[in-house]
């Protein structure tokens, strides 16, 4: 397949209401098993009452990674981090009127490389319900990787539990995640905004009109 298959787990019953950011400690925690376990992975079935189709999650073509380099790209010398995507694991439930629910738990990676620095950065991160190929249901969410000070590396987990595949789709549709904005994604540092003096930023404004006259 063109797409890569990620690990898969068994997604905890008691998700939040929206999507949001996790440590990573409750992502393991959702995916049971602690450190080393191996988790199982169910063949979808045919839809019935009480057991929705539940394929497994995909990668897009190019959503597998973002980086950010400290100059020209696809030089790693000069390569500042990369954000991947960690462990994936999805659960889908019938509803009464025919349709399925679907949420989808994400990992995500921070990976410094040699010109890299200890940071948050951000990631669009996709999430989408797709049905021959084409959409049928997608959220985008802006998602910030710390990496500690000291540290090579850092987590943070997604929750998406509002996807809804009609019930006319229920039956091979398809769960995919990228990264990035379209194929060739690039992980953005979260800036920190200073304010300007009062005094300072008069004096700007009144440069700035002298200029105009």
């Amino acid at each position: 397949m063109r797409r890569a298959w990620m690990i898969l787990g068994g997604l905890a019953l008691a998700l939040p209401v929206s999507a949001r950011a996790e440590p990573g400690g409750f992502f393991k925690n959702m995916f049971g098993g602690g450190e080393g376990g191996t988790p199982s992975i169910a063949a979808p079935q045919a839809h019935d009452p009480d057991n929705a189709y539940c394929p497994p999650v995909f990668v897009s073509d190019g959503g597998a990674a973002v980086q950010a380099f400290a100059g020209a790209a696809g030089d790693k010398t000069r390569l500042r981090h990369q954000i991947v995507f960690g462990r994936l694991s999805r659960e889908c439930k019938a509803r009464a009127d025919g349709s399925v629910a679907v949420r989808v738990g994400v990992e995500l990676r921070a990976l410094l490389g040699p010109s890299g620095a200890p940071g948050r950065f951000e990631v669009p991160v996709t999430i989408a319900v797709k049905y021959n190929e084409q959409p049928v249901m997608a959220r985008t969410h802006r998602v910030a990787v710390a990496v500690p000070a000291g540290a090579a590396q850092g987590e943070a987990t997604l929750i998406e539990n509002d996807l809804s595949v009609p019930a006319d789709k229920t039956v091979g549709y398809d769960i995919e995640v990228s990264l990035g904005a379209g194929a060739a994604g690039r992980a953005k540092p979260v800036a920190k905004r200073r304010k300007a003096a009062p005094a300072a930023a008069a004096a700007a404004d009144q440069g700035e009109a002298a200029a105009g006259q």
